[in-house]
């Protein structure tokens, strides 16, 4: 089985159930996620990184983890620009509400709870850390398009839509 065909199964199955009390399933989340990147001018990695954000969901991993999880089951066949944003989009959940004051009042209430699950706000020192990364801005990015991807009323490209982007960045 290819990569693409692996993810595309995710998406299938497990990507049609509920997305933690969102009003979409989290399979239209992610693919509103990586239209959202797209429709921005992302680059490919970046697109690849909204799309597949939320993978570790996908494969079961608990919600603090979910990021690190996806992340490494993605590094089979991509590299560090699609892996790293994936890892980070949690952390970069938490920067954003100790650095953009009325960023917290954006996020859905599930974003709420489960930012208390994943360490909540960073301290000073923790967001200075996190900004040195290679991928903070990239992970800040997917993070965004992360927050805007839970509407009922869009309908995203089917996911056959990212299989060729998918393919260009599979790591030979």
């Amino acid at each position: 089985m290819t990569a693409v065909e692996a993810i595309a199964e995710l998406f299938a199955g497990p990507g049609a159930r509920d997305y933690l009390g969102e009003a979409v399933t989290i399979g239209v989340h992610m693919r509103q996620a990586g239209a959202l990147a797209e429709a921005a001018g992302a680059a490919a990695p970046l697109v690849a990184a909204a799309l597949l954000h939320d993978i570790g969901h996908l494969r079961n991993a608990a919600d603090s983890k979910h990021g690190d999880a996806g992340a490494r089951w993605l590094s089979q066949w991509f590299g560090e620009a699609v892996t790293e944003p994936v890892r980070l989009h949690v952390a970069a959940k938490r920067y954003l509400c100790a650095t953009e004051p009325r960023y917290f009042g954006l996020l859905s209430q599930e974003s709420v709870r489960t930012l208390a699950l994943q360490g909540g706000p960073m301290t000073d020192r923790q967001a200075a850390a996190f900004e040195a990364l290679p991928f903070a801005r990239g992970a800040v990015a997917v993070r965004r398009w992360d927050d805007e991807a839970k509407d009922p009323a869009a309908t995203p490209p089917a996911f056959a839509h990212f299989e060729p982007l998918l393919a260009g960045l599979v790591s030979s």
